[in-house]
């Protein structure tokens, strides 16, 4: 018999994949003409999160063509050790990092978007600025290959070497970082890449206001065994704000997100 804690988890689950779904229609239409402009998500009353089927389950109501839909948006790529990207992946920059960031532009929409945040946390008294954006993934290689190299020249087979390099350093097209829609954030009151931003004014901003620009919390805590990376409250995602609610209303990281997608576009039914 399973414990109340995993029947808890289940329920729990289960409630962020029926809300991805529901609330996924509300922006579907962004989707399919993302020329329009970006539409209000609808209020929706709470027991329109779960339609119950005759069994008693919660199933979803997202068709697989809106669910398809929502997997085309470039700005919803899933990039990971199991989802790499080329290093032909087309990509458009602008900069908008702080005098000492060390990558400094980002895709061309998420640069305007988060110079729009940061002038809105100024605004607010609050300084949060952009440390590292994209890189290359020809950059990548570099950093993954002189990281391999340290540990060869430690001793290590050319097998524990990589993966030892691995550890520290996304190899290439293997990092958010590639596609240039993943930016490190940081503030003066923490200019660290470590877990102690999520102390700072900076932090507490943007946990409230930066889905409102399109970025979501990309690796958060208690999802490290969906993500395979640590909790890294300085690592924000650029998926757009209609894309970014419909996220944060799920309750989902992003694979989980995108795994509910990819069901559904299948053709498959999210119940409980």
């Amino acid at each position: 018999m399973r414990s109340s804690h995993h029947r808890n988890h289940h329920a729990r689950r289960l409630l962020c994949l029926t809300a991805l779904a529901c609330f996924v229609v509300g922006g579907t239409a962004y989707a399919c003409t993302r020329k329009a402009a970006v539409p209000q998500l609808p209020e929706l009353p709470a027991e329109s999160l779960a339609q119950p089927a005759e069994n008693g389950a919660q199933q979803s109501t997202l068709t697989a063509a809106q669910a398809q839909a929502l997997l085309d948006d470039p700005r919803m790529i899933l990039v990971s050790r199991t989802h790499p990207i080329t290093e032909d992946y087309p990509i458009e920059t602008k900069e908008c990092g702080s005098a000492t960031a060390i990558n400094k532009t980002l895709q061309t929409e998420a640069a305007e978007a988060f110079l729009s945040m940061q002038a809105a946390a100024a605004r607010d008294g609050v300084d949060v600025r952009m440390q590292s954006g994209y890189r290359s993934v020809s950059y990548q290689k570099k950093l993954y290959d002189n990281k391999t190299q340290y540990y060869r020249d430690k001793g290590l087979s050319e097998a524990a070497a990589r993966e030892k390099a691995a550890a520290i350093v996304n190899p290439p097209g293997c990092s958010e970082h590639n596609c240039g829609l993943a930016a490190d954030l940081n503030s003066p009151e923490h200019t660290d890449l470590t877990e102690g931003f999520e102390n700072t004014e900076a932090f507490r901003w943007l946990s409230a206001h930066a889905v409102e620009y399109g970025f979501i919390l990309r690796y958060p805590k208690n999802a490290e065994a969906v993500t395979e990376i640590t909790y890294e409250p300085w690592h924000w995602r650029y998926v757009g704000p209609e894309n970014a609610a419909l996220i944060q209303q799920s309750g989902l990281c992003f694979e989980d997100a995108v795994a509910v997608l990819q069901k559904l576009a299948a053709g498959e039914k999210i119940t409980g």
